[in-house]
């Protein structure tokens, strides 16, 4: 890696840990083996450093939904999986962040963000079911989708918080989501617990 990717990884984990006010331009650059003066240099200030950081975590890619749909309940079992364990691998982070969005909105783009870029897959994704007549029930793809992607984040953030209301076992719960989404759209599998 380079000094770059080493200071935005450090800038991550270290946002993560300690928020915008204990990610110190010092606690980064010492996180990085580095000094601050090589932080500056890349990054010119703080708030640059992190809005890449926060940027970059958002560009990991996730399995993708196909052009072509042939089996939506494994399409979207694989698409959803994908997802749901890249937030809960980034759990701290984002609650970081939505914990300070309000306070810092300039260090966060909000509208090119993993989750936004995600619904807007799966929303194509919803209209090419309905167009190639796999998915018959009438609904918007947009209120779909954030249906799935609120329901995942949902599980993501909140497992821990909320044990009670997490009780079953994660790998069960999201085959639950995807049969009773599949159901909802119209897009039931031919064969009774084919999404399970």
């Amino acid at each position: 890696m380079s000094v770059r990717d080493d200071l935005l990884a450090a800038a991550a984990r270290v946002y993560a840990e300690a928020g915008y006010r204990g990610a110190t331009t010092r606690r980064i650059a010492l996180a990085a083996g580095v000094n601050e003066i090589t932080l500056f240099r890349h990054f010119g200030s703080k708030d640059a450093l992190l809005r890449d950081a926060l940027s970059r975590t958002d560009d990991r890619p996730g399995a993708e939904l196909p052009e072509e749909p042939r089996n939506p309940a494994a399409e979207l079992l694989a698409w959803a999986g994908s997802h749901i364990t890249d937030m809960r691998g980034r759990q701290a982070l984002i609650r970081t962040c939505m914990g300070e969005f309000a306070e810092h909105p300039g260090l966060f783009v909000p509208e090119n963000s993993g989750p936004v870029r995600a619904a807007r897959a799966l929303t194509q994704y919803l209209i090419r079911l309905r167009q190639r007549g796999l998915a018959r029930a009438e609904f918007d793809p947009s209120a779909a989708a954030a249906l799935l992607i609120g329901t995942l984040f949902a599980d993501a953030m909140g497992r821990d918080i909320m044990p009670d209301l997490y009780a079953n076992q994660p790998d069960k719960a999201l085959r639950e989501y995807i049969g009773l989404f599949l159901r909802g759209i119209g897009a039931e599998p031919k064969t009774r617990g084919a999404a399970r």
